[in-house]
């Protein structure tokens, strides 16, 4: 896994399985002398800790990463992978829309 790569998200067909971290990798595959070359990863996926509904509004989604102190979380309709909702991404958007200081 890239450096900058914190997790896969792992599918099958549209189907969101769940997810792969750094973390899985060194507890499941490095700590237990696997080889990551053969190690398949239905034998070490993970469900993700949290899903969105795509129907959320953005601001009860933002508030949710921030509660919960999430980067990324995979937006899920039906069990059915539709996007990744990002915190900074929302948090940009979201100081976009602001309305700006008033000209005098």
């Amino acid at each position: 896994m890239r450096p900058e790569v914190r997790a896969v998200l792992v599918c099958d067909g549209e189907r969101l399985v769940g997810v792969i971290t750094r973390k899985t990798l060194v507890r499941e595959v490095v700590a237990r002398g696997r080889d990551p070359r053969t190690t398949a990863l239905a034998e070490i996926v993970e469900p993700p800790n949290a899903t969105l509904d795509p129907a959320m509004p953005l601001v009860v989604a933002y508030a949710f990463l921030e509660r919960h102190d999430l980067e990324r979380v995979p937006v899920v309709e039906s069990g059915r992978l539709v996007g990744v909702l990002s915190r900074s991404v929302v948090q940009r958007r979201l100081a976009e829309d602001e309305p700006g200081d008033a000209v005098e």
